[in-house]
Parts: C-alpha cells; structure tokens; sequence
C-alpha cells in the first residue's frame, strides 16, 4: 500500500510537471508582449516628447518671421511717409 502512494505521487507529479511544461511557454509569450507593450509605450512617450519639441521650435521660428515681417513692414511705412513729405515740400 506504501508503494501504491508513491507510485501515485510520482504519477500527479508527472502530471503536474506536464502542465507546467506547457504553460511555461504561455507564461513566458504573456511576460515577453508585455515587456514588449511597456517598450512601445515608452517609444512612445518619447517621440510625443520629440514631437512637442520640434513643434516649439517650429512656432518660435514663426513667431520670430513674423516679428520681423511686422518690423520690415513699419520701415516700409516710415519710408512711404518720408517719400510722401519730400514730396510734398
């Protein structure tokens, strides 16, 4: 009777080992897509950051076009009146 235990404790264990075999590779699949998915999440995270930059950039460039075009403008107006009081005189 003593050796009907151990034979059937060598056979659930058996089992057990068969189980866990085949749900290691699941396990292992679940690990791998999810430290796959945190990498994707930080990639990104960093190209919204690249991009945010890059937009900054962008708009301080035009915002500085644009001042410049405003000065460019107001000589151009400061010249007409000139030309208009030279010619007026």
């Amino acid at each position: 009777m003593q050796n009907g235990y151990i034979i059937l404790g060598i056979i659930a264990l058996l089992f057990m080992s068969m189980y866990g075999y085949a749900y290691f590779s699941v396990f292992m699949e679940k690990v791998k897509a999810r430290k796959n998915k945190e990498i994707d999440i930080e990639k990104e995270a960093i190209r919204l950051e690249q991009r945010k930059k890059n937009q900054e950039l962008i708009d301080q460039r035009v915002r500085k076009f644009n001042e410049r075009k405003e000065e460019i403008q107001k000589e151009l107006m400061l010249l007409e009146k000139m030309k208009e009081r030279q010619q007026v005189s």
